[in-house]
């Protein structure tokens, strides 16, 4: 048996290796050709000290003070070449991963379905050609291929970590280079290679109630969460918000309610800000987001969507004056190829 340690670099890269029981993560790094930054690796210069978002570990008791103090080992911080782990982990390394020699991990799949869910919105589902081999942390986004173009374009996953199938929702721009390809040239069959995992915007370990907040096709990575959290079992209370233009840009909805039927923890509402909308709830998520949400700050906010969105929700929390324990976003352009997140 061996533990499954995410290695997320400054730049948003990610990579998965195997720590065997009992071996350091450094040399389980090393071991994947991951050179971690070190001098020393005997717990005395603190070069290789990185943080632990999530995990069980054991740090011993041969480093010293100088290089890792209580306080910071209190607040997640850790030497990799004196950490040993006890779970799966996910650490983020405060280095670009091509500081580290790591290569861009890419991928091949086959088309397996094109689906045009709405007038705005495709639903993309590539068959892997080694699902093994893909391993991301739910929220995360990966750069697809446009075939012939030479140019890629960034989507979240909106299907789980492990699945046959990964699955993306794209909007669809009329004269887009991804929403042209998709609607007139590609078909079932066609091979398609993307280069990823990547991002910082991903699932925490649920310890307080969540709150999701999504707009248009940033349902996305909130649907990837969702379903690790209905195969975990989570019971803590979560509350999705999801905001359109218009009435016909909804999409989804169905899984949603397969999902809420699978996490019984899990509401949520719909909205659209179109004043000619005929839907129950109009507006836009923040007319939605009430104080029992929010539970006066103790809850992790995780928001996806554009940049204006992003910034009414910031503005809204200052102005309510409600500071998150945790707040986690992604705001993205349609025709983006990067991503921001914090």
């Amino acid at each position: 048996m061996s533990y499954q340690i995410a290695l997320n670099f400054e730049d948003g890269e990610t990579r998965f290796i195997a720590c065997n029981p009992g071996e350091k993560v450094l040399d389980a790094a090393f071991r994947h050709k991951i050179n971690l930054p070190m001098d020393c690796s005997d717990g005395v210069c603190g070069t290789c000290k990185c943080r632990a978002e999530q995990g069980d570990y054991d740090l011993g008791d041969d480093y010293i003070e100088d290089a890792l103090t209580q306080d910071e080992a209190d607040e997640g911080f850790v030497l990799t070449c004196q950490m040993t782990p006890s779970s799966d982990c996910i650490i983020a390394v405060p280095v670009p991963s091509s500081a580290c020699k790591v290569k861009p991990a890419a991928h091949e799949a086959v088309v397996a379905a094109i689906e045009t869910v709405s007038d705005s919105t495709i639903v993309l589902r590539l068959k892997l050609d080694d699902p093994e081999a893909l391993n991301f942390l739910p929220g995360q986004y990966v750069n697809l291929a446009v075939p012939g173009s030479g140019q890629h374009r960034s989507y979240s996953f909106s299907s789980k970590p492990g699945a046959a199938e990964a699955s993306f929702l794209i909007r669809n721009i009329p004269g887009g280079l991804m929403s042209s390809f998709l609607t007139g040239k590609a078909a079932v069959g066609d091979r398609m290679t993307f280069v990823g995992p990547s991002g910082s915007f991903f699932l925490r370990a649920v310890e307080r109630p969540v709150v999701m907040l999504a707009g248009g096709t940033g349902l996305a990575p909130l649907l990837s969460m969702l379903e690790v959290l209905a195969d975990q079992g989570s019971s803590r209370p979560i509350h999705l918000i999801y905001g359109v233009t218009h009435d016909g840009d909804l999409v989804e909805t169905d899984r949603i309610e397969a999902l809420q039927a699978r996490l019984p923890s899990l509401t949520w509402s719909s909205c659209v800000s179109d004043d000619a909308s005929q839907h129950p709830l109009k507006g836009y998520v923040t007319h939605h987001l009430a104080d029992e949400h929010l539970n006066a700050g103790d809850c992790d906010i995780y928001l996806c969507g554009p940049p204006p969105m992003v910034e009414a929700v910031r503005t809204f929390l200052r102005d309510r004056g409600v500071t998150p324990t945790h707040f986690h976003y992604e705001k993205f352009a349609p025709s983006e190829t990067a991503r921001a997140a914090a």
